[in-house]
């Protein structure tokens, strides 16, 4: 409990860092299809899941720090979305504009307002174009836009939350669909539904909210109680997590699709999977464990700061220009790390700083 007094969660920090690699390992994971046994391969391919952790992190961490107070003035949310803003755009679009300079990379690739904005995101005809894992970070900007609002919901009564996001989806759902009925919907803006749940916030909302209800349970007196009287929430968390995850893969039917892509994965998915990872985030706050201090250590804080870097290269352009230099046998597991690190800390790290004092500064 002394993490929560002091308002640290160096764990959660560390956390990006498996996150990360969860995601660089399901990507790659095509190297060992006709290696590793069916059951394996099967599990690897739930990997996945890597964003999950993030958009749950994520869900925390900004219900945790902001609540609803950036709704108290114009100029407080304006600074917000500013500050949220700074955090993903400058290096994504640094990545972007060399991607697009470098024509034998970008040549079949024009929709440049849809990709700096990251709206390609919500087009299925365009969703693997540019730097295609950009499309979580979509995800997390809509969810920036909301989620002083969602914490107002929340703090009203969980079921106006819930409400909120079902309305929205449907909303979703209806101008994909809609636009389907009236024209073909050729470019799949917001359709067919399996791009929508996979690609978008309105379908994957559930994710930051159980992050957000952990930071509204350990706001309220009766929420620490609550959270109290979970016992081992590292141990049991973190099974959860495996459980689920195994859950999910068994409706996957062979190596080249996914659990998910059945209704009944997706609801895991959905409903299950991010309250066990809230559950276990809830153990790295609360418990002094091993998983605990080895996350917490400067090593896995250090990766956990260069995880955002990491996951905009380790596929897409950078990966590929890198590969056409120098490809190592672990895949440039290894030199991505070392790439990460040292753009976190002479990129992306002071420019967050520049960005930050140029918006304090706003009156």
């Amino acid at each position: 409990m002394e993490n929560l007094r002091k308002n640290t969660f160096e764990a959660l920090t560390g956390m990006r860092a498996i996150a990360a690699i969860m995601v660089f390992v399901y990507h790659n994971r095509k190297y060992w299809r006709h290696d590793l046994p069916f059951p394996i391969m099967r599990f690897i391919s739930e990997w996945h899941i890597g964003v999950t952790v993030f958009f749950v992190l994520s869900g925390f961490l900004l219900a945790y720090r902001y609540e609803d107070s950036p709704l108290k003035s114009k100029k407080s949310y304006l600074k917000y979305i500013l500050l949220r803003i700074a955090r993903i755009f400058p290096l994504y679009w640094i990545l972007l504009s060399f991607f697009f300079f470098d024509t034998a990379y970008s040549r079949n690739v024009n929709t440049y307002f849809l990709q700096y904005s990251l709206l390609y995101s919500l087009f299925e005809k365009y969703s693997v174009s540019g730097i295609v894992q950009a499309w979580s970070l979509q995800v997390e900007f809509f969810f920036y836009l909301l989620s002083p609002l969602l914490f107002l919901l929340l703090k009203k009564s969980w079921k106006y939350c819930i409400l909120f996001l079902l309305g929205i989806f449907l909303f979703s759902c209806g101008i994909g669909y809609g636009l389907h009925w009236y024209n073909g919907n050729p470019e799949g803006f917001l359709y067919p539904l399996n791009f929508m749940m996979g690609n978008t916030f309105f379908a994957r909302s559930l994710e930051f909210f159980f992050g957000m209800l952990l930071a509204y349970l350990m706001k309220k007196e009766k929420g620490i109680e609550f959270l109290a009287r979970l016992k081992n929430p590292t141990l049991y968390g973190g099974i959860a997590i495996i459980v689920f995850t195994i859950a999910i893969a068994l409706f996957a039917r062979n190596n080249f699709v996914h659990g998910v892509e059945r209704w009944e994965g997706r609801l895991i998915h959905e409903l299950f999977l991010p309250v066990a990872i809230a559950v276990f985030f809830w153990g790295l706050i609360s418990e002094k464990t091993l998983i605990s201090k080895i996350l917490s250590s400067r090593l896995f804080i250090l990766l956990g700061n260069a995880s955002f870097v990491f996951y905009l290269i380790h596929i897409s352009y950078f990966n590929l220009k890198l590969k056409s230099y120098l490809y190592l046998p672990d895949h440039n597991f290894i030199l991505l790390w070392i790439c990460s690190i040292i753009i976190y800390l002479w990129i992306e790290k002071p420019l967050y700083e520049w960005c930050r004092k140029i918006i304090a500064n706003i009156k």
